[in-house]
Parts: structure tokens; sequence; C-alpha cells
């Protein structure tokens, strides 16, 4: 591509993570939206009119048959992620797909395989990975700072599901897959120790539970993280076969003991990401509620914490800043610089050269792992993830 050209990008699916989707390409300064599809029309319409985006279209294969679109977000739910992500790839478009890349393991593999043979950059939505105090948190890890890592513990907390009146599409087996919780926040927590650590999850013992065995589906349809300013419609009482909770033991491939605690009906916890990573020199302790701050734990002296800083951090934090300590970046701020990286990579056309962001690899291990915790959480045995 010629300096200073933009890549010309399609997003699937205009809900909440789809609008998120569409302000943090523009934000890049290297992709441009230029094409939304929605299955709703007039949704569809009203979507890419307010958020400036010059075509939309109501069925997303016309959006793929589009020759001037480079690269294509899925923002879909999980049941359409396979044979969306199939069909983007063999008509020779890069991908950046939600979480999770497939609703079971030969999807994902087959998935990745095709990835690979059409020679395509794919990414996967792990945005968590680019707070920069996350990644400062990794240097550290990579450096020695912390020495051998002993625990891993942490947990993803949120309350959007609390009452039994709040619905969304993700409650569904169907359409979200065998795990809920695990799969749509466990994965994030997973992937973002996994990648600070360097360590490898090898066995889990998970502990789950539906709280709400039914609920109250509305008869309108409403977007994810919307059904909290929902009052008084017409509902539906249906059955629930998704966990609201589990709690996860885990052992890594380093000989670490961990647990992982997730809970999707956690009052006061709005989206909060905990991890503590317990070293034989120090710790580390981050949460997304506080996502500027650090806290390297210690023995024998005060415990420090670091502030996001381009001059105190590590240069591999400093890449994904971009404004001067004091001006807060937060979740917005990570989709932009998890893009970023990708249309890099893209637009620099060495596709044999490693990849730094998240891709289908760990799209497939997410879903190895969800399989995993779903069989221990039935046979109440610990499983090896495969």
């Amino acid at each position: 591509m010629k300096k200073g050209q933009k890549l010309n990008v399609g997003i699937i699916g205009a809900g909440f993570i789809g609008e998120e989707h569409i302000e943090a390409v523009n934000r890049t300064f290297i992709g441009n939206v230029t094409a939304i599809a929605e299955s709703d029309l007039v949704k569809g319409k009203l979507k890419a009119e307010k958020m400036g985006v010059p075509k939309y279209y109501d069925d997303y294969q016309l959006l793929l048959e589009d020759e001037t679109i480079d690269v294509v977000h899925i923002c879909t739910p999980n049941s359409c992620h396979y044979e969306m992500t199939e069909k983007a790839l063999k008509a020779n478009k890069h991908v950046v797909c939600e979480k999770p890349l497939t609703l079971t393991v030969d999807e994902a593999k087959k998935i990745l395989n095709l990835a690979k043979k059409m020679n395509r950059v794919h990414a996967i939505h792990f945005n968590i990975r680019y707070y920069p105090l996350v990644r400062h948190a990794k240097a550290c890890v990579d450096r020695g700072d912390i020495g051998k890592i002993n625990v891993i513990t942490g947990s993803y907390l949120q309350d959007w599901l609390f009452y039994d009146t709040d619905y969304s599409w993700r409650l569904e087996s169907a359409q979200s897959g065998i795990t809920r919780a695990v799969g749509d926040i466990g994965t994030h927590w997973m992937d973002l120790v996994e990648y600070v650590s360097s360590c490898k999850i090898t066995e889990v013992m998970a502990d789950m539970k539906t709280i709400h065995s039914t609920r109250k589906k509305p008869k309108s349809s409403i977007e994810s993280w919307s059904g909290k300013l929902v009052k008084a419609v017409e509902y539906d009482e249906v059955p629930i076969d998704t966990e609201d909770y589990a709690t996860v033991l885990l052992n890594f491939d380093n000989g670490a003991k961990g647990c992982c605690t997730v809970n999707q009906m956690a009052a006061g916890r709005k989206n909060r990401v905990f991890f503590e990573i317990n070293g034989s020199k120090a710790s580390l302790v981050w949460n997304s509620e506080k996502p500027n701050e650090l806290i390297i734990g210690k023995r024998d002296g005060g415990n420090e914490v670091i502030i996001r800083d381009p001059s105190l951090v590590y240069p591999e934090a400093r890449e994904i800043i971009t404004l001067p300590g004091g001006h807060n970046e937060g979740f917005a701020d990570t989709s932009k610089q998890l893009f970023k990286e990708v249309y890099t990579y893209i637009m620099e056309g060495d596709y044999s050269m490693p990849k730094h962001f998240p891709n289908f690899e760990e799209g497939f291990r997410e879903v190895q792992l969800c399989d995993a915790i779903f069989a221990s959480g039935q046979l109440r045995q610990w499983m090896k993830v495969l």
C-alpha cells in the first residue's frame, strides 16, 4: 500500500461491541470504516449515519463482495463467528474476530488452518492486553523483576446480569456456546494472565453455578449491556442453561498454582478484571477499575505503585501510550492500540514475521480451555487442557 494510505475496514454486526470497533478503528489513523453489515437494514442505516460510515448492507455477504474492503471485523453473536470468518477469509479479507473464535475446538482448528492457508492476517479481540500497565507488568516478568512465578490468582466480575429481568443473547448456549461467564469474560482473564506471565494453563478444576435458573426474556430485542436501562417490557419466562458464576483452580506449565473466579452477578462490580501474580522476588497486582496503576508488592520495604506515565514504564509499554502521564487512558484505547498493531502488520506486508498481537492461535487455545473447564464442571474432576 502507498505511504499515507488507509486500510478500508468493514464491520459485521452493529451492536455495542460493533460500535466500539468502529470508533477504535477510526482512531488508529491508519484504518477507516467504510461499511457496516447489519441484518436489520433500518438499524444498520441508523448506525451508519450515527457513526459516519458511508455504506451499509443488510447482508454480510454483500460486504464481503466489496472489493474495496481490506479488513473485516466480526462483531456478531458467537454462533455466527465460524461461518462469517470462513467466508471472510475465502473472500481474501484480513480478519479481526471477537472472542470466542468459534463454538467448538474442531471449528477453531479449521479456521486457524484456513487463515494460514489463505495467508491472511488474523487477530482475536483480546483487548485487555493493551492497557499500558498490563504490558509493563509483562515486561517486569520478562526481565525477571518478580522472579519465579509461584501463584496466579484473580477474577473478572460484572453485575449487568444481576436481576432475572436482565437478558442478552449471551445467556443462550445455542448462540453463546456451552459456557457463558467463562466463555465471555473468563477467556479474557485467562488470555491476560498467560500473556503477562508467559505461563500456560495445563490443568483445570471447575465449580460452576447458574444462579438464575430462569430469566425473563423481553419479547423485543435488546443489545448487550443495554438491559439495565430497559423497564416494564413484555417478556417470556425462559430456562437458562449457561453459568452465571465459576471458580476454576489452575495448574500452570512452570509448576505454578492459581485460581480464577468469574461472576456476572456481582453487585457493584461493573466490569472489574483483577489479577495478582506472586513471584519469588515480588508480586504484581492490577485492577481494571484502576487501570492506570500497577502495584509491585514487596516483602522487605514498602510496596511500589507505578502510574501510567511514559517516563516511568518500560519501553514495551511506552509503545501503547498515547497521552502524557496524568491524562488517563482506558477501555476504548485498548482496542485502538490492538487494531493499530494489526493494521501496521498488514501494511508492512511480510506475514511470515512473528505476530505480537493476539491471533487465531490464541483464539483456538481459548476454545480448548473452555472445553476443558466445561468438562471439569460437569464431571467435577481435574481435566487436562488438550
